[in-house]
């Protein structure tokens, strides 16, 4: 499970080292793909087949479904975890998410995000903002 929010750097290469408690996680690898709200996300293998799987399963015909494809499959890289417990994120992902030298990951159980610092912080200040309607939903649908 991934959880947790970490500041972390990116070399000049474009490597991240991965927190150290997420490494176990993705052991057979990991992909990175664009996320939404300009962030990426990451995926362990087995969890992202089962999520290729059912977007795979939705219907061609419609646009939404078509749309979802590209922006998931389009920019998504399988990568390894290095010696070091670091993932090169490819330069397209970095350039989308609008990542600097230093980025936030941010566990969110099943996968995880990485933010550029400064989105990070309008993200937490939204949630902030509207916590109480969130809570609101989540109550509605009895959680």
């Amino acid at each position: 499970m991934f959880l947790g929010e970490y500041e972390h750097n990116l070399d000049d290469k474009g490597r991240l080292a991965v927190p150290s408690r997420f490494r176990d996680e993705l052991g057979d690898g990991v992909v990175v793909t664009r996320g939404f709200d300009r962030c990426l996300m990451g995926f362990p293998r087995s969890a992202w087949e089962g999520l290729a799987q059912r977007v795979n399963e939705l219907s061609l015909g419609q646009a939404e479904a078509r749309n979802l494809r590209r922006h998931l499959f389009s920019g998504a890289a399988d990568l390894a975890l290095d010696r070091q417990g670091r993932i090169l994120i490819p330069q397209n992902l970095r350039e989308y998410a609008g990542l600097g030298d230093q980025v936030i990951v941010a566990g969110l159980s099943t996968h995880f995000e990485i933010w550029a610092m400064g989105n990070w912080g309008q993200v937490l200040e939204s949630l902030d903002t509207s916590a109480s309607t969130i809570a609101e939903q989540l109550s509605a649908l009895g959680i």
